[in-house]
C-alpha cells in the first residue's frame, strides 16, 4: 500500500523563480537520486529544497513502516511567499522602492509499506499454520 507525507516551508529568502530552477531539477525522483542532485548543485536554494525533502521523509518514516528503497518525490510546488517592500536611496534625495521576495516549499514524498512477516504458530497438537 503506499503512503504519501508532506513537508512545507514556508518563507524561504530567496525569489520563487530561483527556487523553481532548483526544483525542477528533482521532480518526479527517487529521494535517493534526489539528495545526490541537490548536494551537488551549486545554487543557493539547494539547501532549503534538501531539508524540506529530509523533513517529508522522517513525517513519513515516522508515522508508518516504509521501505525506504521505494521512496520518491512524487509532487514539488514552489510558490511565492510574504514580499516585504523596502526604499534605497537615490540621488537628489529621492527613495527608490524594492521588495524582497520569499517563498513557499511543498513536498510530497510517496513510498510502499514493508511487506508484513507471517508467524507460524504451532497448536497443541503439533501442527503448524500460518
Amino acid at each position: 500500500m503506499i503512503k504519501t507525507a508532506v513537508a512545507y516551508s514556508k518563507g524561504v529568502a530567496q525569489a520563487p523563480r530561483k527556487v523553481a530552477i532548483v526544483a525542477s531539477l528533482v521532480r518526479d525522483r527517487n529521494v535517493e537520486d534526489a539528495r545526490v542532485i541537490l548536494q551537488n548543485t551549486p545554487r543557493r536554494s539547494a539547501l532549503p529544497i534538501l531539508k524540506t525533502i529530509d523533513s517529508a521523509v522522517a513525517n513519513l518514516l515516522n508515522a508508518n513502516s516504509i521501505d525506504s528503497k521505494t521512496m520518491a518525490i512524487s509532487r514539488i510546488v514552489v510558490s511565492a511567499g510574504p514580499r516585504m517592500r523596502r526604499y534605497m536611496p537615490a540621488s537628489r534625495g529621492r527613495a527608490l522602492p524594492f521588495e524582497k521576495k520569499s517563498s513557499n516549499i511543498l513536498i510530497e514524498v510517496r513510498g510502499e509499506e514493508k511487506a508484513k512477516k507471517v508467524e507460524k504458530v504451532e497448536k497443541p497438537n503439533g501442527k503448524e499454520t500460518k
